[in-house]
């Protein structure tokens, strides 16, 4: 819990695809003890091909489901209980509808690496939907959060533990 209101922790865990959202989040929420949800796992069926095929999103076939990923952090604030998501929350806007949703208790812990790093973890990985090749239009849709409150942000170029660990650091900081 935030111990300045009580009111339970809500956090997204953003960046551009390859930075490592999903490890980190799952690792912040044990850390923290609150539940995780994958955000991939929450987006339209149309958006999964359209990705797949290596198609851009655009601000529409987003919004759908950043309001399914708003709705389950309002429903799990609604019962008094923590969760981080992992979410690409690539605007400010988009960020800005999250907060809402969370009613302004919304936390972000943004992974920030390199375009060679991101590219780099993109081809190791195996299975997942999203390919390399829509890394470019993720970083020119990305809108960097400095300076937007409650925002942190942590660098990706250490291991998984470390990354957790910076994160919940720089997060208590600001608690």
């Amino acid at each position: 819990m935030n111990e300045q209101s009580k009111t339970p922790l809500a956090i997204i865990v953003m960046g551009v695809s390859g930075s490592g959202k999903s490890s980190i989040g799952e690792g912040v929420a044990a850390r923290l003890g609150v539940h995780f949800i994958e955000g991939d796992a929450l987006h339209p069926a149309a958006n999964v091909e359209k990705m797949s095929k290596g198609i851009p999103l655009t601000d529409e076939d987003r919004w759908p489901w950043l309001e399914r990923i708003g709705r389950e952090i309002t429903a799990s604030l609604a019962k008094g209980e923590g969760i981080a998501v992992s979410c690409s929350a690539l605007k400010r806007v988009y960020r800005e509808r999250l907060r809402s949703s969370a009613g302004g208790h919304l936390y972000f812990i943004y992974l920030d690496g390199s375009k060679e790093l991101l590219t780099k973890r993109m081809g190791e990985r195996k299975g997942h939907f999203m390919p390399a090749s829509l890394l470019e239009s993720q970083l020119q849709t990305l809108e960097v959060p400095t300076g937007e409150p409650g925002v942190v942000t942590v660098g990706i170029d250490a291991t998984i533990g470390e990354i957790v660990d910076a994160s919940v650091k720089s997060l208590k900081a600001i608690l």
